[in-house]
């Protein structure tokens, strides 16, 4: 059973072991009334071979309070996406597939981009970012909610509790972040463990007290893919398009809404999906580009925030991070004992190392550049650009649906 502590500047909602999944999806399909639900699921065409996806698919059957699924889908030439229309179609609840790649939409993003806004390179951020211009082109959902498509473990009870906070009207949160464990017969979730955590304390050890670094460490599983928010938020949010999304997307959230109105919840008691490859000797793959993207996204955060970096101040938090990084280490390794878990040590060190150069290489990035490449324009401000987009966007969503 889980613990009750409330720590952090954030609500946080645990699970205490009871099953209340029916009386949770039917106080949501009443809530929805008045609130309806779009789920977001951003995905790319090779994912629909996979048994996660299949999984998930078989579990949305069974959901009667959602509105409307938005599948954002990349990576599919012309017959992959009448492939993916086909495998969508068993949903009973009203499914629209938004062709990434299509002609359709390469129209609408190049009309954005003569604008001389961004809309970032193709990935998960672009995907969620089109699917909220979908949604809110359609002026009639209260809450959007997404998750990944790689969940091996999925499970109805994920979707309903990810929603419940947000659409609840006497909860009335405007974003709600999902949180589980990972583990298995060990512990996963490198980058969160060993990255992201030891990096946001090291920072604080320097900087001292800072609202943005509570805030951040204020959650228990701040890269997890799974979050809700109301469509307002949705309208105002920014969003980076390589892997600092997550990152990107709780700065955006800090500075966009009350903190009373931000709220975690666990979603899940086991979490399993598609893990990446460290890729130790490339700074281009896997997780050790991953790290760049992430404290590029934390460096440029705080550097709007007023922080003024230098070359002192990053080899100061290189070597503060390597002794946080070890000291937390250890205490997972004897958390693995003492649960009986495998744990490699040699790997996590791997993995602290690669890390560590991860976070050279984007203080190297931000001296070089501090702004970088731009986030992904709100749609608040590519509507004032171009009124008419989001009509655009929706009716070429609609054209490729029929």
């Amino acid at each position: 059973m889980t613990d009750f502590f409330q720590v952090g500047v954030v609500a946080t909602f645990h699970r205490f072991g009871r099953q209340n999944l029916d009386r949770i999806e039917e106080e949501l399909s009443w809530f929805s009334h008045e609130r309806p639900i779009a789920l977001v699921l951003p995905c790319l065409f090779s994912e629909l071979a996979g048994d996660a996806l299949k999984s998930i698919v078989r579990q949305l059957k069974e959901v009667r309070y959602l509105k409307e699924i938005v599948v954002s889908l990349g990576s599919a030439s012309p017959e992959d996406y009448r492939h993916a229309r086909e495998f969508f179609s068993g949903l009973p609840q009203p499914a629209r597939l938004i062709w990434l790649d299509g002609p359709r939409m390469e129209s609408v993003f190049s009309l954005i981009e003569d604008s001389g806004l961004h809309v970032g390179e193709a990935g998960k951020g672009r995907a969620v970012w089109t699917a909220y211009g979908y949604v809110l082109s359609r002026q009639d959902f209260h809450t959007v909610v997404v998750h990944d498509c790689d969940v091996l473990t999925y499970n109805r009870e994920l979707l309903a509790r990810l929603c419940y906070p947000v659409t609840n009207p006497s909860l009335n949160y405007a974003f709600c972040k999902g949180y589980y464990s990972r583990v298995t017969d060990r512990m996963h979730g490198r980058v969160t463990r060993l990255l992201f955590t030891p990096l946001i304390r090291s920072l604080q050890k320097i900087l001292g007290h800072h609202p943005l670094l509570v805030f951040f460490d204020s959650f228990r599983y701040a890269l997890a893919g799974e979050f809700s928010m109301d469509i307002d938020l949705a309208r105002i949010n920014r969003i980076p398009a390589d892997w600092g999304l997550e990152v990107g997307m709780l700065a955006e959230v800090y500075r966009n809404a009350a903190m009373r109105r931000i709220c975690q919840i666990d979603i899940a008691d086991t979490y399993e999906h598609k893990h990446q490859d460290l890729s130790p000797h490339d700074a281009c793959l896997g997780l050790y580009k991953m790290s760049i993207d992430i404290c590029k996204s934390i460096f440029r955060t705080l550097a709007s925030q007023g922080i003024a970096f230098s070359d002192g101040f990053f080899k100061t938090l290189v070597a503060t991070y390597v002794s946080t990084a070890q000291d937390i280490l250890k205490r997972y390794e004897d958390d693995a004992a003492v649960n009986g878990l495998i744990f490699d040590r040699h790997a996590e060190s791997l993995a602290v190392e690669t890390f560590t150069d991860g976070i050279r290489r984007a203080s190297e990035k931000i001296t070089d550049d501090p702004l970088g490449v731009p986030l992904i324009s709100s749609w608040d401000r590519v509507t004032a650009a171009i009124p008419g987009i989001l009509d655009s966007l929706g009716e070429a969503v609609e054209e490729d649906n029929y």
